[in-house]
């Protein structure tokens, strides 16, 4: 199996591309720091190719491996023939493997394997291999008491069994039924009950597998799981039983037809259909899972790269009934003033005493915006907070925030360390409000299975969530980099090349020995050795360093070559520090890129890359991103009418479209079908988790408090 070629085949790429991924994947090279420090060498792949060519690269050499022992174990039986050794050596998947080992694995007891030990094989083979004039005469022959093998339809039962199990165990049968269930096959599904439910539309539906969505068959799955379906596979029985048939009936064994038949249907019915209708029930829950996953990474990764909001005093507010709402009030920085809780909502409808205590906080600490969490008591919350901001005279605006995740932080070891002296109820509001500011440092903080913008979340593979999560995490926290002296952490346990036992040494020195005066110092901390600083230093920042390159993002590993980038066009390392390079573009285009990249023998993309780091020192690649939208009023359902335009938040993003937050209680969605006048396959190539759109309402369902939207406009 040539692992270089199959890759090279699905990716598109070049063998040199091939050999040098691979081999920086296999000397522990972190996915972060190829894609950004190693483009040369990769041809430019991204993060998000890198990961996905490292988990084919995984797949495939396990495969490799499993091939190599189910050969080794079928060779150790002496029982491998050329012709197994070229089907597992041209199997392209672990199931196919598994098809071909089905026959020379050790079986628990089965039918078969019990009537082999009463010594009813041999009468098996023959069945299959000869024609028999009289088998009732021939069965005879095996009947023997002491094994409890009394007649002659004990015998015949028995090598039925063994029959029906040797045709379950073929390779090609099996890939035969399985490929007719994948292409043609219909999953039905029926309900179980008469009580009305979310699975309505599954009461009595069906699809062909190979059309069905992948959240159609999660909320399948859960319909089931939760007893209100009934599913089950149907393909043509009629198809596949005379394709066995033709197989396993000859002329060299016409006479024993009846009997064959007979274990063909029973082979069928209780052991290859049985098995083929988990496997393509599994398949599609895995291709479900696998895209759920992919869109809650790709959700996940808009919001952590959300622009903060900098330079602004917030009020994180959040919203409930009967405990009150509870306020935190945090500076520009994010460190905490002031806890409170106001009881404006229900049962205690305290509007006056709360607009007292707020208006007397914004006052004394210059809020200017209210962070509201969107969770319950939202819209009431956002009515009450409205009505207040039109009674003061400084300028506060408002926004609604996520705050999914926001109580799993509250109760975690973390929060208990940073605010050991807060009330657990109110670590709440100090994470959304903190989460307005920087989006990214604050949301590290919490799983991010926790934050919840995907679906059927709780119904996917844990152990691939969190793997595939945890890249997107450190994806986005490497894009944007960090402050080496402030960073949480949360931040840099995120960084690659650093674990959390060296992020929480990170922490130690920076408290021990001050403030961080450049990235060679990182040297110094415990446990971070050679390998670690290379993964690590490009990603690390310090804002006022002696070395304006350690602002940046560009490698120590590349300083030389930047200043004699600098040098060559008439620059030096304080003009980069004193933003004194306007004319960099007129210098640099009377070398040519090309001349200069050959003249200091660096690939002309690391050169590329070096001059856009060194134009804008400490840039936030966030920064240009869509800023949440700020209000000062609020809208009811029953305010809204057909035809109106309003613009709205892209809270979440789904298979089948996007849920949109136009400013009232529930969020309005816009069916895939109505972001374009075009096909839409895939929300995701429309919209992002934090995007600003402009909508038009389509419906209003007042009863069950839903709109639609479109962005067709």
């Amino acid at each position: 199996m040539n692992i270089n070629e199959m890759l090279k085949k699905e990716f598109n790429l070049r063998d040199e591309q091939i050999n040098n991924t691979i081999k920086l994947i296999d000397d522990g090279n972190t996915i972060p720091f190829i894609a950004r420090y190693r483009k040369e060498m990769t041809g430019e792949m991204s993060d998000v190719i890198l990961r996905q060519f490292y988990d084919k690269l995984v797949y495939l050499r396990n495969l490799q491996s499993r091939k190599d022992d189910v050969l080794r174990i079928i060779e150790e039986q002496g029982k491998l023939t050329e012709e197994i050794k070229i089907s597992v050596n041209k199997a392209k998947t672990l199931q196919e493997v598994e098809d071909i080992y089905a026959p020379f694995k050790q079986k628990k007891r089965t039918r078969a394997t019990i009537a082999k030990e009463k010594g009813l094989e041999p009468l098996a083979l023959k069945i299959l291999n000869e024609n028999i004039d009289n088998l009732e005469i021939e069965a005879k022959d095996y009947i023997n008491e002491e094994k409890e093998v009394n007649s002659i339809d004990d015998v015949l039962k028995g090598t039925k069994d063994i029959i029906a199990e040797i045709i379950s165990d073929d390779a090609k049968i099996r890939k035969y039924i399985r490929d007719i269930a994948l292409k043609e096959g219909m999953l039905i599904t029926k309900n179980t009950t008469e009580e009305k439910s979310v699975y309505d539309m599954y009461y009595d539906y069906s699809e062909c597998v190979k059309n069905i969505a992948p959240h159609r068959v999660l909320a399948i799955n859960r319909g089931e799981k939760e007893d209100f379906l009934k599913v089950k596979l149907e393909i043509n029985t009629d198809k596949v039983l005379n394709y066995i048939i033709d197989k396993y009936l000859s002329k060299e064994n016409l006479k024993n037809k009846e009997e064959i038949i007979s274990s063909i249907e029973d082979s069928y019915k209780r052991l290859i259909f049985p098995s083929i209708e988990r496997e393509v029930r599994n398949h599609l829950t895995e291709i479900a899972q696998e895209r759920a996953i992919s869109v809650f990474g790709k959700n996940i990764k808009s919001l952590l790269l959300q622009p903060p909001v900098k330079d602004k005093v917030v009020m994180g507010f959040d919203p409930a009934f009967r405990t009150g709402c509870k306020i935190a009030v945090v500076d520009k920085n994010g460190k905490l003033l002031e806890t409170t809780t106001v009881y404006p909502t229900e049962p205690q409808n305290n509007v006056e005493g709360a607009k007292k205590t707020l208006k007397e906080l914004i006052q004394k600490y210059g809020v200017n915006i209210i962070a509201i969490g969107n969770g319950t008591a939202s819209r009431e919350s956002e009515k009450f907070v409205s009505d207040m901001i039109k009674e003061i005279d400084t300028q506060v605006q408002y926004v609604i925030v996520s705050e999914a995740g926001a109580s799993v932080y509250s109760a975690s070891e973390l929060a208990t360390e940073e605010h050991p002296d807060i009330n657990v109820s109110l670590r709440g509001a100090i994470s959304i409000g903190r989460r307005l500011q920087d989006p990214l440092a604050e949301l590290v903080k919490i799983e991010p299975k926790s934050i919840g913008v995907g679906q059927y979340q709780h119904d996917l593979n844990k152990k691939r969530l969190e793997e595939v999560l945890d890249g997107v995490v450190e994806d986005s926290v490497n894009s944007v980099g960090l402050d080496l002296n402030t960073a949480s952490y949360s931040l840099l346990e995120h960084i690659a090349g650093v674990s959390k036992s060296i992020a929480k040494n990170i922490i130690t020195f920076r408290e021990e020995n001050g403030d961080f005066t450049s990235r060679a110092q990182l040297k110094k901390v415990k446990k971070l050795g050679p390998k670690a600083f290379t993964q690590c230093a490009g990603f690390m920042r310090i804002l006022d360093a002696k070395n304006p390159l350690d602002n940046t993002g560009v490698h120590p590993e590349s300083y030389d070559i930047c200043k004699k980038m600098l040098e060559m066009i008439g620059y030096s390392l304080d003009d980069v520090k004193n933003k004194n390079i306007n004319d960099i573009d007129e210098r640099l285009s009377k070398i040519g890129l090309k001349n200069l990249s050959q003249n200091l023998e660096v690939g002309e993309v690391t050169l590329k890359d070096i001059i856009d780091e060194i134009k804008k020192p400490g840039r936030d690649p966030r920064e240009g991103g869509i800023k949440p939208i700020l209000r000062t009023d609020v809208l009811k359902i029953e305010d809204i009418q057909e035809g109106m335009i309003l613009k709205g938040t892209v809270r979440n993003v789904v298979d089948f479209g996007a849920f949109v937050d136009i400013g009232i209680k529930n969020d309005g969605l816009v069916h895939k079908s109505q972001m374009s006048n075009v096909f839409v396959k895939d929300p995701m190539n429309i919209v992002t988790v934090g995007d600003v759109v402009d909508v038009k309402v389509i419906g209003i369902d007042l009863n069950k408090q839903r709109v639609s939207l479109s962005m067709k406009i």
